[in-house]
């Protein structure tokens, strides 16, 4: 929890940008206690990017990403998140399930 009283949710610095932006909407993660409903602190690093509502989680197996899936975790195409996602979690195999976040920013910090 953060010292807003709210549950965090964590990105690499290098994703900042594309969060502020609106293209990423998503995020996999091997596991999560957050909830749909759930209003988070957004930080990319160090940096607050301010306030999301959670509003689906999805669980499904990691060979069963798709370019849709893709795109809306804010990568080109499958195979740029799937390096992501190895580059973060080292070897992922085919039949492990991943968890999919869905957000929505709720309030966009600038600086």
């Amino acid at each position: 929890m953060t010292k807003s009283g709210r549950k965090r949710l964590n990105f690499a610095e290098k994703y900042g940008e594309v969060i502020r932006s609106g293209k990423k909407r998503s995020t996999v993660r091997l596991k999560t206690r957050l909830q749909p409903g759930d209003i988070v602190d957004i930080y990319a690093g160090n940096s607050y990017m301010g306030t999301a509502k959670i509003v689906d989680i999805r669980m499904k197996r990691y060979g069963e990403l798709t370019e849709i899936d893709a795109r809306t975790d804010g990568f080109r195409d499958l195979k740029e998140l799937k390096a992501a996602l190895k580059e973060h979690y080292g070897y992922i195999p085919q039949d492990t399930f991943i968890t999919i976040i869905y957000f929505s920013m709720n309030r966009t910090h600038q600086g």
